[in-house]
Protein backbone atom coordinates (compact mmCIF):
# COMPACT_ATOMS: atom_id res chain seq x y z
CA UNK A 1 0.00 0.00 0.00
CA UNK A 2 1.27 3.09 -0.82
CA UNK A 3 1.29 6.77 1.41
CA UNK A 4 -1.00 9.42 0.20
CA UNK A 5 1.41 12.35 -0.25
CA UNK A 6 -0.61 14.44 2.39
CA UNK A 7 -1.07 11.90 4.99
CA UNK A 8 -0.97 13.22 8.33
CA UNK A 9 -0.03 11.67 11.82
CA UNK A 10 -3.63 11.41 13.33
CA UNK A 11 -4.40 9.19 9.85
CA UNK A 12 -1.74 7.09 10.28
CA UNK A 13 -2.30 7.06 13.81
CA UNK A 14 -5.91 6.19 13.62
CA UNK A 15 -5.63 3.44 10.71
CA UNK A 16 -2.36 1.93 13.45
CA UNK A 17 -5.06 1.93 16.17
CA UNK A 18 -7.60 -0.07 14.14
CA UNK A 19 -4.87 -2.72 12.51
CA UNK A 20 -4.01 -3.44 16.85
CA UNK A 21 -7.82 -3.43 17.30
CA UNK A 22 -7.99 -6.23 14.07
CA UNK A 23 -5.26 -8.23 15.52
CA UNK A 24 -5.94 -7.97 18.64
CA UNK A 25 -9.03 -9.91 17.96
CA UNK A 26 -7.51 -12.69 16.44
CA UNK A 27 -10.23 -13.21 13.68
CA UNK A 28 -8.19 -12.00 10.61
CA UNK A 29 -6.56 -14.76 8.33
CA UNK A 30 -3.24 -15.79 8.39
CA UNK A 31 -2.09 -14.11 5.20
CA UNK A 32 -4.05 -10.92 6.13
CA UNK A 33 -3.14 -10.98 9.45
CA UNK A 34 0.77 -10.80 8.30
CA UNK A 35 -0.73 -8.03 6.07
CA UNK A 36 -1.72 -5.81 8.51
CA UNK A 37 1.42 -6.46 10.43
CA UNK A 38 3.47 -5.22 8.01
CA UNK A 39 0.94 -2.03 7.19
CA UNK A 40 1.43 -1.61 10.90
CA UNK A 41 4.94 -1.22 11.08
CA UNK A 42 4.79 0.64 8.42
CA UNK A 43 2.52 2.87 9.96
CA UNK A 44 4.76 2.68 13.25
CA UNK A 45 7.85 3.62 11.91
CA UNK A 46 5.60 6.76 9.69
CA UNK A 47 4.30 8.32 13.01
CA UNK A 48 7.78 7.75 14.86
CA UNK A 49 9.56 9.67 12.13
CA UNK A 50 7.15 12.71 12.30
CA UNK A 51 7.10 12.71 16.24
CA UNK A 52 10.84 12.67 16.44
CA UNK A 53 10.79 15.68 13.42
CA UNK A 54 8.67 17.22 15.67
CA UNK A 55 10.77 16.82 18.79
CA UNK A 56 13.19 18.50 17.05
CA UNK A 57 11.72 21.74 16.42
CA UNK A 58 10.34 22.20 19.93
CA UNK A 59 13.93 21.27 20.93
CA UNK A 60 14.48 24.27 18.19
CA UNK A 61 11.97 26.43 19.12
CA UNK A 62 13.32 26.04 22.92
CA UNK A 63 16.43 26.97 21.92
CA UNK A 64 15.66 30.50 20.20
CA UNK A 65 13.34 31.57 23.42
CA UNK A 66 16.37 30.50 25.53
CA UNK A 67 18.76 32.80 23.56
CA UNK A 68 15.98 35.50 22.89
CA UNK A 69 15.89 36.32 26.82
CA UNK A 70 17.44 39.30 27.85
CA UNK A 71 19.88 38.96 30.39
CA UNK A 72 18.94 38.75 34.02
CA UNK A 73 20.01 41.75 35.97
CA UNK A 74 20.92 41.81 39.23
CA UNK A 75 18.56 44.19 41.60
CA UNK A 76 20.08 47.84 42.14
CA UNK A 77 20.75 47.24 46.02
CA UNK A 78 23.29 44.64 45.33
CA UNK A 79 25.78 46.74 43.45
CA UNK A 80 25.40 49.75 45.48
CA UNK A 81 28.42 49.68 48.08
CA UNK A 82 27.67 49.45 51.81
CA UNK A 83 28.88 52.49 53.74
Amino acid sequence: MTEPAERTFEQAQTELEQIVERLERGQAPLDEALALWERGEELYAFCRAKLDAAEGRVEELARRAEQSRPPATTPASDTTPSD
